[in-house]
């Protein structure tokens, strides 16, 4: 599989597994578009994507704000010369999401749902008129295992993520645009790494089938998977990515 020739977008790229799926891709001959909106890391993004010997474009944009996103996106198409795949990676989450629902102040709540789910719309809306004109192509939303067990707000937006990946699945698919999810479980990025206690790794891995703690390259594999000609006959699939939990009948 290669991906010479293609231009793929990756909201959330300057860092973690955004990132590494951008540098993977580019390491299989695409054009990576970042859209990132810490705009402070443009120049170290574009220094260490350039060292790989591909093309890279940065836009500073802002998912939840549909403007942004329409000019973000028509930016990073005309300067790469158009869209084949995108990767939804740009999301709220981590512990302090995983509250009860009452208890996340309501601004809080707004913000994480702007950005984990109608960020997703945003950016997908803009993406489809380039990736037609190509002849079609494929989104990867990131979705988690807690939408698979949804206790908290960070739970209920990532079930709206998979929810809006079935349907822009079908709303997509006569562009032919297959759009796909990942929903990664416990995965040593650095903000995970940051973020979670010893404590809670060690509860997660109790419940994973695979005793291992999962990597970044395990998700940027399955995303990998997504994109390529491999997965042409899969649409509005949601894949865990989470050493077998939970496991689904």
């Amino acid at each position: 599989m290669s991906f010479e020739g293609k231009v793929c977008l990756i909201t959330g790229g300057a860092q973690g597994i955004g990132r590494a799926v951008g540098e993977r891709f580019m390491r299989e001959g695409a054009a990576i578009g970042v859209l990132d909106i810490n705009a402070a890391a443009k120049d170290e993004v574009i220094a260490g994507f350039t060292e790989l010997g591909g093309r890279i474009h940065f836009e500073t944009c802002d998912v939840s704000d549909q403007a942004s996103a329409e000019a973000a996106v028509e930016a990073t198409a005309e300067a790469l010369g158009g869209v084949d795949y995108l990767i939804n990676c740009a999301a709220r989450h981590l512990t302090f999401y995983s509250q009860p629902p009452t208890q996340l102040p309501r601004d809080h709540w707004r913000l994480l749902l702007e950005v984990n789910v109608i960020g997703i719309v945003n950016v997908s809306a803009a993406c489809r008129p380039f990736m037609a004109r190509r002849g079609g192509g494929a989104i990867v939303n990131f979705s988690s295992i807690a939408g698979f067990n949804v206790t908290g707000y960070d739970g209920v937006s990532k079930l709206a993520v998979r929810g809006r990946t079935n349907a822009l699945a079908t709303e997509f698919g006569p562009d032919n645009i297959r759009v796909c999810g990942v929903a990664p479980g416990f995965v040593m990025s650095p903000a995970a790494a940051a973020d979670v206690s010893s404590a809670v790794r060690e509860r997660l891995l109790g419940q994973q089938v695979v005793k291992r703690v999962g990597e970044m390259a395990d998700v940027v594999n399955a995303v990998r998977f997504l994109c390529s000609d491999e997965a042409s006959f899969v649409s509005g699939e949601t894949l865990l990515v989470s050493g077998g939990f939970p496991l689904r009948p």
